[in-house]
C-alpha cells in the first residue's frame, strides 16, 4: 500500500517539476496569440531586443464596443484604435515567470505593472498591479492558436 502512495507521490511531483522547468528553460512559451479572460480581444505577444511584448491583433466590435481607444486619458490617443494597440510592454523573463514589463487596459486606459505566469494546463495567468503585485487583479488568458 505504502508503495502506491510512494509512486503516486513521486509522478505528481514530477508533473509538478516538469511544468515548472519547462516554464523556466521555455522564455519562449509565452509567444504566440492568447484570448483575453473575456475572450473579447486577441493579444499576439512578441519578441523584441530580448523584451516580451504584446498587441492587439482582433477584439469584438457591436454597438457598444468603441474600435478605438476612447478611456485613454490622453485625448489624442483616444483616437488610435485599439487593433495593434501594444498593450503589454518591456517583459524579462526570469525565474519562470515574465516580470518587470507593464500592462495597459484599454478597457480603463490605466497603465499597471504586471506579472505573467505559465500555468500547467499551458494557460497565463496575468497579475496587473500598482505598487506591490499583492495589491493587483489576476486574469486568466488562453492560448487561441
Amino acid at each position: 500500500m505504502r508503495q502506491k502512495y510512494f509512486l503516486f507521490t513521486c509522478i505528481i511531483l514530477a508533473t509538478f517539476i516538469s511544468c515548472n522547468l519547462y516554464a523556466q528553460a521555455n522564455p519562449d512559451a509565452l509567444l504566440g496569440i492568447w484570448f483575453n479572460e473575456e475572450k473579447d480581444a486577441k493579444i499576439k505577444v512578441y519578441k523584441e531586443d530580448g523584451k516580451f511584448f504584446g498587441k492587439i491583433v482582433w477584439h469584438k466590435t457591436g454597438d457598444d464596443i468603441s474600435p478605438y481607444d476612447e478611456n485613454n486619458p490622453d485625448p489624442e490617443l483616444q483616437k488610435r484604435k485599439k487593433v495593434g494597440l501594444v498593450i503589454l510592454n518591456d517583459f524579462e523573463f526570469d525565474d519562470g515567470q515574465w516580470e518587470d514589463g507593464t500592462i495597459y487596459d484599454p478597457k480603463s486606459g490605466k497603465t499597471y505593472s504586471c506579472v505573467i505566469k505559465l500555468q500547467k494546463d499551458g494557460s497565463l495567468n496575468v497579475r496587473g498591479y500598482i505598487g506591490i503585485s499583492l495589491l493587483g487583479r489576476t486574469t486568466h488568458w488562453t492560448k487561441a492558436e
